[in-house]
């Protein structure tokens, strides 16, 4: 993958998780940047409308919630009662009431209560986590499922306008992003909020008076988290950038790491390196640090808080306003109450940041389509390689037309070669023949039957194409010659790499056919990857076939077996060999010389010649340059 690609993967989805204490970014979620949505209403009720077939479910997911979170917030309550019936067990031996003992069956009763209350609890959290899992797996499932559909029908130009990076990082950070918070923040958000009003309830049943003094200090911690978030923000987008250069600073290193050793530039680089390091450094450990000093600052406040209600709940001990162990309980309120704030906030930035991603995800989903199949789709049985250009008019850009009323007829089993300077359209026309793109107006015909009437898929079945930029995938060599053709047998293999000569070289490798080509199939060599995929398309057996010439990045001895292989593979087939170097094209039975998107040549090598034309000077050109080098 190029450097561009990787960095846009990394930096596309800077919303991306850090986990922190708080589950968020940085300390309870509020130091790090958050890519927000440009319409989030719009894009949360989309993202909802992929939760409604699971209605039952998130209700049960409520329901389960809701109890679990009660059973959790009833026993701090039930706990003050043994708290208060042992401390005057203990008041009325201290002040020598005759009988006084302390009542440990009822002590020892609650505590049993206490145990199953926490039981029933955690078993209804088991249940919510459970069903909610199942929700967002099979919620993200059908989203994976539609955008894997979508990019299926999306046209080329969508992925020639973008960089693989950003694709890749939408249909797969983006979607993990929602699936991350559908299964974790949404159960988190929707027991902190049951939390805080179930808190809040029993604090109020407590005592109103101290209930008071806990949400006085709420604005305080509200105040000093904002200001300590907005510091640590601008760190880390440093530290975000900085990583950002690193990353790719070391991609490129890596890549480029026999072009820094010939060219003396090691210490050079790890300058660079340690320049971009430094940065990285720098940012980093003040937005730990900063953002670091959430926790111990509400910390202080919640235990300025915490001494304020016990000095209340005392003066109200001594009045019999309330009992002490109802001071106990109401602590253990007023810590419970802190932390689910804590968690909301994070989670608002997960959710922002999940949003931005939904919106990403779906942008791919609204983009444009190929233009729909044929209805009665034409299918050709027995293709004989007919290609007909009737007025074909295209452009990449409406009004800034490229190809303008091209006419080329094609005879089956013909050998035409398709040149011409850089950007005269050659590729474009392979794209038009395939239906990459879709022409603008005219007709391009295979066999007399218009490419707009067949299915894509159909079409594309009647071709074999050989590029120069070989394309193989990690697996072994069999499975990447298999790929030509579904169902193909052992021989049939073996003969197709025969027919390419390619068979010599792949019995020489240690394993033969099992030989696992790596990443970038660098194991082998350019001339024995460019065999391997003349190979794959002789198994193919097409009827046309397009060569991108394959023989320009190899040294004279293998280019010769290349080109035998290729003779083989165009023998009786219609072939459109893009050409490079205009020696190779001599024996195409039709030349097409093209320039600014139109052909204003044709015939063979010979007849072209004669005309003393663009193709005459284009050759000559190509000659004379050929011999000045060789001199």
């Amino acid at each position: 993958m190029s450097k561009d690609s990787k960095n846009q993967g990394h930096e596309q989805n800077p919303g991306a998780r850090k986990a922190g204490p708080g589950g968020g970014f940085g300390p309870m979620g509020m130091g790090m940047p958050v890519q927000k949505a440009k319409d989030f209403k719009g894009t949360l009720k989309r993202l909802v409308s992929y939760l409604k077939p699971y209605k039952l479910q998130l209700i049960s997911v409520l329901i389960t919630a809701i109890i679990s979170t009660v059973f959790s917030i009833v026993s701090p309550k039930i706990m003050g009662n043994a708290t208060t019936k042992l401390f005057e067990g203990l008041m009325m031996k201290i002040n020598r009431v005759p009988g006084a003992k302390i009542d440990f069956d009822y002590i020892g009763q609650i505590i049993i209560l206490l145990i199953g209350l926490y039981i029933i609890s955690a078993i209804f959290a088991y249940l919510q986590g459970y069903i909610m899992a199942g929700v967002a797996q099979k919620t993200v499932y059908n989203l994976r499922k539609e955008v894997e559909g979508k990019i299926n029908r999306l046209p080329l130009k969508y992925f020639d306008s973008r960089t693989h990076g950003e694709i890749l990082s939408r249909a797969v950070n983006d979607v993990d992003n929602i699936s991350t918070t559908l299964q974790q923040s949404l159960t988190q958000l929707i027991t902190s909020v049951v939390t805080i009003i179930g808190v809040i309830i029993m604090m109020l049943s407590i005592s109103p008076l101290m209930t008071l003094i806990v949400i006085l200090t709420l604005p305080l911690s509200g105040v000093a988290i904002a200001k300590i978030a907005k510091k640590s923000q601008q760190f880390f987008k440093g530290q975000q950038k900085s990583l950002g250069q690193l990353n790719g600073h070391v991609e490129e290193m890596y890549t480029g790491h026999k072009v820094i050793k010939v060219f003396g530039h090691e210490q050079k680089s790890i300058e660079q390196f340690e320049e971009i390091n430094e940065k990285l450094y720098q940012s980093g450990w003040k937005a730990q640090f900063v953002s670091g000093m959430i926790m111990p600052l509400m910390s202080f406040i919640n235990n300025i808080g915490y001494v304020l209600i016990s000095v209340v709940g005392g003066i109200l001990v001594t009045k019999n306003a309330i009992k002490i162990g109802d001071i106990q309980a109401f602590i253990q309120y007023a810590r419970q109450f802190s932390q689910p704030i804590a968690q909301t906030a994070s989670i608002a930035n997960v959710i922002q940041s999940t949003i931005a991603s939904a919106e990403r995800v779906f942008e791919i989903l609204d983009e444009t389509e190929e233009v729909p199949e044929a209805v009665a789709a034409e299918v050709i049985t027995e293709p004989k390689g007919e290609v007909t250009f009737e007025h074909v008019a295209f452009g990449y850009k409406e009004n800034e037309p490229l190809i303008d009323d091209m006419n080329i007829a094609v005879k089956p089993g013909q050998r035409v070669a398709i040149v011409g300077p850089t950007g005269a359209g050659k590729t474009t026309l392979i794209n038009l023949l395939m239906r990459f793109y879709e022409i603008d107006s005219g007709t391009i015909l295979i066999d007399g039957v218009d490419t707009r009437e067949m299915k894509r898929e159909h079409l594309r079945s009647l071709f074999g194409m050989v590029l120069q930029d070989t394309w193989l995938f990690n697996s072994t060599i069999r499975d990447n010659i298999a790929y030509g053709r579904e169902g193909a047998t052992e021989d049939e293999i073996v003969a197709a790499a025969r027919a390419a000569n390619a068979d010599h070289f792949i019995r020489t490798l240690p394993d033969g056919y099992e030989t696992i080509l790596n990443e970038e199939a660098s194991n082998i060599s350019q001339g024995q990857k460019q065999l391997l995929t003349i190979a794959r398309a002789i198994l193919a057996n097409p009827a046309i076939l397009i060569l991108d010439e394959a023989t320009s990045s190899v040294d004279t001895r293998t280019e010769v077996q290349i080109q035998k292989a290729m003779d083989h593979l165009m023998k009786g087939r219609t072939s459109f060999v893009i050409a490079h170097r205009l020696s190779t094209i001599r024996d195409a039975d039709l030349i097409l010389v093209m320039n600014h998107g139109s052909v204003i040549e044709k015939g063979t090598h010979e007849e072209l010649l004669e005309k003393d034309g663009f193709y005459a000077d284009l050759y000559n050109s190509q000659f004379t340059s050929n011999q000045r080098n060789a001199g």
